[in-house]
């Protein structure tokens, strides 16, 4: 089973040379798996990843976005010694992102959000950096419905200040840079995504909505990449410079068997 050796490569923090099964050929069957992955997982669910799915791939799929779990004991405040872990032998990057986190949770039953109403979900905007990592190494180089199937390939979430006066929308304007070992590999803005950060509110909304997963007060929805996904190994330092709005720094660590 799929799922089971996903759970069991991440509990052993062991490699996966090739991908576990039948790869899903739809984001239906790549959702279905996280879920079957999902229901045996003990650790509490701080919130969900929305990744962005991009031309071609966007009109092949149907859909622009994709989502899954971060969970609670991967999740921390930036400090000066923040680690990011990733699967040494599997795939492992880190993303700049804006961190939006839900004030009151929408009615079970309201399956369609306009933007407006998705913002109205939120109760505070965070600058922050996503893990991305999976014991698979080819887990983004064979497409979304993959991706999705293991946790959409999310290994932590790192948390850093407050945006302030999010809601008048300009932080989406705020050039971002990304800086591995003093680097620059990606610049960007929000305002590049689709319908922009709180597209992807909404989305997660939609997904956990038609999934019959009942959001919660407190949850983050890290809304996507603003500079790229960027490939990091252990060892490496990382840097996401927000401008005025702060710059986050951490050293990736290599995952340990739980």
């Amino acid at each position: 089973m799929t799922a089971t050796a996903f759970l069991d490569a991440r509990r052993t923090a062991s490699g996966l040379a090739d991908y576990p099964g039948t790869p899903p050929a739809t984001l239906d069957q790549g959702y279905a798996i996280q879920d079957a992955a999902l229901a045996r997982v003990s650790d509490s669910v701080a919130g969900w990843k929305v990744g962005r799915i991009l031309p071609p791939l966007s009109d092949q799929y149907g859909c622009d976005r994709l989502a899954g779990p971060i969970f609670t004991p991967f999740v921390e405040i930036v400090d000066d010694a923040t680690s990011g872990l990733v699967f040494a032998e599997g795939f492992g990057a880190v993303e700049a992102e804006f961190l939006f986190r839900i004030g009151t949770p929408p009615p079970v039953d309201k399956l369609h959000f306009t933007l407006e109403e998705a913002a109205a979900h939120i109760d505070a905007v965070h600058i922050g950096i996503e893990i991305a990592s999976s014991p698979f190494k080819g887990i983004n180089a064979m497409g979304p419905a993959v991706t999705i199937s293991d946790f959409g390939n999310n290994n932590g979430l790192l948390i850093g200040p407050a945006v302030p006066h999010w809601r008048d929308g300009a932080y989406a304007l705020q050039p971002v840079a990304t800086r591995i070992d003093g680097v620059a590999v990606g610049t960007g803005t929000a305002s590049a995504f689709n319908d922009g950060a709180i597209g992807s509110v909404r989305f997660l909304l939609e997904n956990l909505a038609a999934r019959g997963i009942a959001a919660q007060s407190g949850w983050w929805i890290s809304t996507g990449a603003v500079t790229g996904v960027h490939p990091a190994q252990p060892g490496q330092s990382v840097e996401t410079d927000f401008g005025p709005l702060g710059t986050l720094t951490c050293r990736i660590a290599t995952q340990e068997p739980r």
